[in-house]
């Protein structure tokens, strides 16, 4: 359930921060556990920079499932999730956190309190925003977007991404069979993409033009072409009736800095339990770290998992971190 905005107080047992795959899988885990559970995200959707980023975006990594789309993955996560009966306290940013070791307390941009057993921090790579385009600067809802939700509305547009990362690449390549046309512009010759999209990209129709950048968008009410610079100083035009920024993004920790996480680099540190230095504190998924960390989709559901169990024993002593299969509850 999807809570109203505003000024309210509420009590949990456990308070997931970030509503990604990792903290959504929580919520299953925890409802699992017979406990209460309320979960805050910064982003006005559930799914996290899965929603955000790559909703359509084949996930190849995720045991049991040998291709799966980002939005399919986060819709039977929610399913899942829902048999928990959550709270959900999206679009607002955590920006207090005071816990000792009777429980924590959270304050929400928004003036909600929470009051909670224990708080686990799913936030991946913390509040994040999109890198501007330089050239871009008043036409975003004009034709510049920096996510692509959904292919279907690129149909028989002229498209130009700007970027060389995974995303791009990845845009690239699933818009290309349905827009007019598509460009990706990187000011480098080299990718960071994965090599496979690279390959597929540079194999198909999409012109990729490289040592160069958007240096112009044209149009009167919507963009209708852009500029591109080579780094000789060539200039050249293409149309586009979509612009597509894929620079990165900037997260942004330091609320959680200011909580007095300790950070390993950009990333919680936490032990085996995914305990946090905080009190009643733990963390799991992509903004974790510990030696030997892999970031994967798959591994934050352990992690996730470890957490929730290591918190039903905060909260009743008398508990077991390790609960039996939860298919023996069927």
């Amino acid at each position: 359930m999807v809570e109203p905005a505003g000024g309210r107080e509420i009590d949990t047992d456990v308070l997931i921060v970030g509503a990604g795959p990792a903290g959504l899988f929580g919520v299953y885990y925890a409802g699992f556990r017979g406990l209460r559970v309320t979960v805050v995200d910064s982003l006005p959707e559930l799914g996290g920079q899965v929603s955000a980023m790559y909703p359509e975006k084949t996930i190849l990594d995720v045991a049991g499932f040998p291709a799966v789309k980002g939005r399919e993955l986060v819709e039977q996560l929610v399913e899942q999730a829902a048999s928990a009966r959550p709270a959900y306290l999206l679009g607002r940013t955590a920006t207090v956190l005071k816990t000792d070791d009777t429980g924590a307390v959270m304050e929400l941009d928004d003036g909600t309190t929470i009051t909670a057993e224990v708080v686990i921090v799913t936030a991946g790579i913390g509040k994040f925003t999109p890198r501007p385009l330089p050239a871009g600067e008043g036409w975003e809802d004009r034709g510049l977007v920096f996510f692509v939700p959904s292919f279907a509305e690129y149909a028989g547009r002229d498209v130009v991404i700007v970027g060389g990362g995974d995303s791009a690449f990845d845009w690239a390549h699933h818009l290309e069979p349905i827009a007019a046309s598509v460009t990706l512009v990187h000011r480098r010759d080299q990718f960071r993409a994965h090599w496979a999209t690279v390959d597929a990209v540079l194999a198909s129709r999409v012109e990729v033009v490289t040592k160069a950048q958007v240096t112009r968008l044209l149009g009167e009410h919507h963009v209708e072409a852009v500029e591109i610079t080579t780094n000789d100083g060539e200039v050249t035009t293409r149309p586009a009736q979509s612009v597509v920024a894929s620079l990165g993004f900037v997260a942004d920790l330091s609320a959680m800095k200011e909580w007095g996480l300790e950070f390993s680099g950009r990333h919680v540190a936490v032990d085996t339990s995914m305990r946090t230095n905080l009190p009643r504190v733990l963390a799991a998924g992509d903004i974790t770290d510990y030696p030997g960390k892999v970031r994967l989709i798959a591994v934050g559901f352990g992690e996730v998992a470890t957490a929730v169990n290591n918190a039903a024993v905060m909260i009743d002593p008398d508990a077991h971190v390790f609960p039996g299969h939860s298919s023996e509850d069927s």
